[in-house]
């Protein structure tokens, strides 16, 4: 692998302003790994390398003269396939739905642009974002670097895959139950959901964010100035901001960290993930946190009503669609979303209570410490061409019982790798702040990085 993939998004910067980089030599590097890998891990939808070259020569140029448009300019970024791009169409992961181009970008896509990253693909997801997985209608299966007949996770499926394949430093995804934290934790990466209106999307629904999914903690961290500047179309979009994201600095002495090994329903936790998880909460003890045992946060019924709830709306999505663009939606989808046509007003509005139960849940948790830790995953890995790590639409959620409270309650939550299993396979560790507490979150995952130094070697896959 060609050294330069290696680099962080200050490294770059870096040599662009000693000028002994260009974004346009850099661009040709990333070029050069994604003809190379792309056709293994099947991680990009609408990749333009020429128009990626003319952005690249655009951005060199303005280095040159001394006027880099923003932050992030010359940085090669890839969006999900969820995120609208202007005169791309959003096939929402399935073969159902027009090709239309959209009007204009969401406001990820927009900010991004205004400070000049290039963008020069978007990313895979399952249809509608409604699988962990990278299997789809539309798109061709993504694979997981890692092992390429393990599956990467969802719903950001091509943007964990194409951070872990190292197609540039920066990645977009977006997160409704665990949509970055699931797949960073399977693809050894790092996925940051902030609260809820720190970055704006469009359209908004419950429980919906957008978040960076990077290789460091420090690149999501650089993303955030250009990510959370507001936008008036997410009517949840929370006040503008001057931290410093880059802000690292803390110590861990004293603080009461909750550590979360059962999710309280849901899949149960693998040997291997516990063990490493376990392993990480010591080095928070050895930095002198005070690490507690808590108990769940989640329900059987809490989650099991979220279930109902969902499959309501969805269906109310699809419903009026032709039988023959029904038949097109991935078949496990259509048999988990049809169960909502049953559901009745009154049943939908008690699951959608059991969100704020959730809420209520966490909230009540985090009266008592400062942050909370967990497996992102409860499994190490399933195969690529499975739906879920179930693999069975009546048991569609098992495998989110760590995340998805944490959408809910609208908290930051992050994941990143904490080692791995003896099958060789990337395992999360999730980390949960209070409301609001984005800084924090961003905190103690970069001082947990460096106290485990990280993932140093990704997969080369150029042999494979």
């Amino acid at each position: 692998m060609n050294d330069l993939l290696k680099l962080t998004i200050r490294e770059i910067l870096g040599l662009y302003r000693e000028k002994s980089l260009s974004p346009a030599e850099y661009w040709q590097a990333v070029e050069a790994r994604i003809a190379s890998v792309e056709p293994k891990v099947q991680a990009l939808y609408l990749y333009d390398p020429e128009g990626a070259r003319s952005q690249a020569e655009a951005s060199t140029r303005r280095w040159a003269w001394g006027e880099p448009l923003g932050p992030l300019d010359g940085i090669p970024v890839t969006v999900k396939e969820l995120i609208a791009t202007r005169g791309d169409p959003v096939p929402m992961g399935t073969r159902a739905v027009d090709l239309v181009p959209a009007a204009e970008d969401a406001p990820a896509a927009a900010r991004l642009r205004e400070d000049g990253a290039i963008i020069f693909a978007k990313t895979t997801c399952p249809d509608y974002g409604m699988l962990s997985s990278g299997l789809s209608s539309f798109h061709p299966l993504t694979r997981n670097p890692w092992d390429l007949s393990q599956n990467p996770g969802g719903s950001s499926a091509g943007a964990s895959a194409a951070a872990a394949a190292c197609f540039g430093p920066l990645h977009i995804g977006t997160d409704i139950g665990g949509s970055v934290r699931l797949p960073a934790g399977w693809t050894g990466i790092f996925g940051f959901k902030p609260s809820h209106g720190r970055i704006p999307v469009d359209p908004y629904y419950l429980g919906r964010c957008a978040g960076p999914m990077t290789r460091t903690v420090e690149d999501a961290a650089l993303s955030m100035p250009t990510l959370s500047r507001p936008d008036w179309r997410d009517g949840t979009a929370l006040e503008p901001n001057d931290y410093d994201w880059l802000d690292f600095d803390l110590d861990v002495k004293g603080m009461k960290i909750g550590l979360m090994m059962d999710a309280g329903t849901g899949l149960s936790v693998d040997a291997d993930v516990q063990q490493a998880v376990l392993s990480a909460a010591r080095r928070f003890e050895d930095a002198g946190a005070v690490v507690v045992p808590v108990a769940p946060v989640l329900t059987r019924e809490m989650l099991d009503g979220l279930d109902v709830f969902w499959r309501a709306r969805f269906w109310g999505q699809i419903e009026k669609l032709p039988d023959a663009r029904k038949a097109m939606i991935l078949p496990y989808i259509f048999q988990w979303a049809e169960g909502g046509s049953s559901v009745s007003g009154v049943e939908a509005v008690r699951g959608f209570d059991r969100t704020i139960e959730m809420r209520r849940a966490c909230s009540k948790l985090f009266s008592q410490v400062d942050a909370v830790l967990s497996p992102t995953n409860p499994i190490v890995s399933y195969p690529a061409d499975w739906a879920s790590p179930t693999n069975d639409p009546s048991q569609p959620f098992e495998h989110i019982a760590f995340t998805v409270p944490w959408n809910m309650s609208e908290q930051p939550a992050a994941s990143i790798n904490c080692g791995f299993s003896t099958s060789g396979m990337p395992i999360g560790l999730q980390i949960v702040g209070p409301r609001f507490g984005d800084l924090l979150v961003l905190k103690l995952a970069h001082a947990f990085e460096e106290w485990s130094g990280g993932v140093t070697a990704w997969p080369e896959l150029a042999n494979e």
